[in-house]
């Protein structure tokens, strides 16, 4: 969660009535390398469950139920966040209540945009001008990373090189180490492209 979410946004979001899970296509694949594991991931619109060679008929309808919602479910609430983080304008309201939260305010951006030219970093920041732009390819990623990568470029507005100085403030944020494996991952992911999953044990 974020440190500075309101309790009314909050119960809002919990209090909404979400609309059922429209399951998708199901296709099995069996492996004889799998012993214990069983992952779903989307291939398009089609969800693909891999289970081990032996499972039985049984088995494999009890994790079309409990794990194919599941991986739906998650990629729904990514979609809604993207879609309520997706304006120029959310984005600039992160950035304000970052810098109020972590720099005492210190940090004034003039401009907070998402922009689709960012495709070999996160974001940028022009310290001479405050503007900022942030990937788009982050759109979906969870509040904390987006944060991070936001506060990451307020921090630039006050120290354009990363030194100590620089460090110091940019790893305010809780979750600061967090993201940055998460983000690691994201680049190793675009590199080695793969269908999301999830994976039971």
């Amino acid at each position: 969660m974020s440190p500075f979410r309101s309790h009314r946004s909050t119960q809002s979001r919990n209090t909404e009535p979400q609309p059922p899970l429209e399951l998708p296509e199901v296709v099995v694949q069996r492996s004889a390398r799998r012993k214990k594991t069983v992952s779903a991931h989307f291939s398009g619109e089609t969800v693909i469950l891999a289970v081990p060679q032996s499972a039985t008929r049984r088995e494999v309808e009890q994790w079309k139920t409990t794990l194919v919602p599941k991986i739906v479910a998650k990629r729904d609430r990514a979609q809604r966040n993207a879609q309520r983080r997706s304006t120029d304008d959310a984005l600039w309201h992160m950035a304000q209540e970052l810098s109020a939260t972590y720099l005492d305010g210190q940090a004034r951006p003039t401009e907070v945009k998402w922009s689709s030219r960012q495709n070999t970093r996160w974001g940028s920041a022009t310290p001479s001008t405050g503007v900022i732009r942030i990937s788009t390819r982050l759109a979906t990623v969870p509040d904390w990373v987006l944060e991070t990568v936001v506060l990451h470029e307020l921090v630039h507005l006050l120290e354009a090189h990363h030194n100590e100085r620089f460090w110091s403030l940019a790893r305010k944020h809780p979750k600061a180490n967090d993201a940055a494996q998460f983000l690691d991952g994201v680049a190793w992911a675009d590199a080695n492209p793969r269908e999301g999953s999830a994976a039971v044990d």
